[in-house]
């Protein structure tokens, strides 16, 4: 069950769709048919997400959607559920159809098993559309090995609105003894009171003695907004989990004050201006571009002014696609979401959450 998460550079291909299915009435299943000649680009371990990219009202916009089915060769599917106001989740949903092109990003992510137990049990906390990479997961583990079991809590405003509810029904079918399903709907009342109701710290708390002990878990995997995820790694913690036993996934961090706003913000550089220079060097080839001090300016909204191929996707500091490592002076990385600890003990930080703060600053995209 577990997986390699070697990192490779980011690169955009056009796919064709090949079917749009309704999952809910704000939710689609887009699936894409991935040519031979592209196959090893697009390989991937469950729990990994794709880019997807498309020019919006006269706006570059890409938005990370998890792969939603274990690895298939030929073929990704992804669930899309519509954000309140999202302009991308929108149009894709009013608009994607069978036969249409879509610029696609090779698959990226750590929400990945990294458990080579057999027979281990692991456990999913998800939420709304955070069962995307979760459905991945269970059906590898459990067509992976006999012996693995897969506990699911799914929480959902209502039953109308529960993504994948038919293939999850499935998959309990398919894996009777071995899959524990946990359906937790906040607006509807359910014959159980514990799974009636708002997943609030007192709910996860009744789960973990009536339901999964912790102690009988090899590892877990929390995906959903932001105080979710927190709030669940907190209490997963009180009960003594290791951090390292923990995989989480965020599709936004639900935190307005963050740069995530950046990429495409139009900074100008005036004579005269205090300025940090930027150095970054993307395939093997260098490029320079000036910041001024007073925009707090991120090296990725920076280097795009000079590079538009500059690796990206979220600019939330959630996926982890715009990373780099600092080869010279400094930054601030506001936020981090999506690196590992030995990943910032090798220099690497998000460039669409690292201000400069020294004159002069050195990035390299191809480490």
């Amino acid at each position: 069950m577990a997986a390699s998460t070697t990192r490779r550079r980011a690169r955009f291909h056009d796919l064709t769709i090949s079917q749009v299915r309704t999952l809910t009435e704000d939710a689609i299943e887009v699936s894409f048919t991935v040519p031979e000649e592209l196959a090893d680009d697009y390989s991937y371990a469950p729990g990994q997400y794709i880019a997807l990219r498309a020019t919006l009202e006269g706006e570059d916009v890409r938005r990370s959607y998890s792969i939603c089915q274990a690895p298939v060769t030929g073929q990704l599917k992804v669930g899309i559920k519509r954000d309140l106001g999202g302009l991308f989740s929108t149009w894709a949903i009013e608009n994607l159809k069978p036969g249409m092109q879509l610029s696609v990003m090779m698959p990226e992510g750590a929400f990945v098993s990294q458990s080579s137990e057999t027979g281990a049990h692991s456990v999913a906390i998800a939420a709304g559309s955070g069962i995307t990479p979760v459905i991945a997961l269970i059906e590898s583990a459990l067509s992976a090995d006999p012996r693995n079991r897969f506990s699911l809590v799914y929480s959902n405003r209502t039953a109308m609105e529960t993504m994948f509810v038919d293939e999850l029904a499935d998959l309990k079918d398919r894996y009777p003894t071995r899959l524990a399903l946990y359906h937790v709907l906040t607006r509807e009342t359910r014959s159980s009171e514990l799974l009636s109701g708002r997943l609030d710290e007192q709910k996860i708390n009744e789960i973990l003695q009536q339901l999964i002990s912790p102690t009988d878990v090899n590892e877990w995997f929390i995906c959903g907004p932001f105080d979710l995820v927190q709030m669940v790694r907190d209490t997963l913690a009180e009960h003594g989990v290791a951090a390292d036993d923990i995989r989480f996934e965020l599709f936004t961090t639900g935190r307005p004050e963050g740069l995530g706003g950046q990429s495409g913000r139009p900074v100008v550089v005036e004579a005269g201006q205090d300025v940090h220079t930027i150095t970054f060097r993307l395939d093997g080839t260098s490029a320079i571009v000036m910041t001024p001090v007073h925009s707090n300016e991120s090296i990725l909204n920076a280097a795009l002014r000079v590079r538009p191929d500059v690796p990206f996707a979220c600019a939330g500091g959630v996926c982890g696609t715009c990373r780099a490592t600092v080869v010279s002076g400094t930054v601030n990385m506001v936020e981090n979401y999506a690196l590992e600890p030995d990943e910032l003990e090798r220099g690497y930080v998000l460039t669409c959450q690292s201000i400069p703060t020294s004159e002069f600053v050195e990035i390299n995209y191809d480490s």
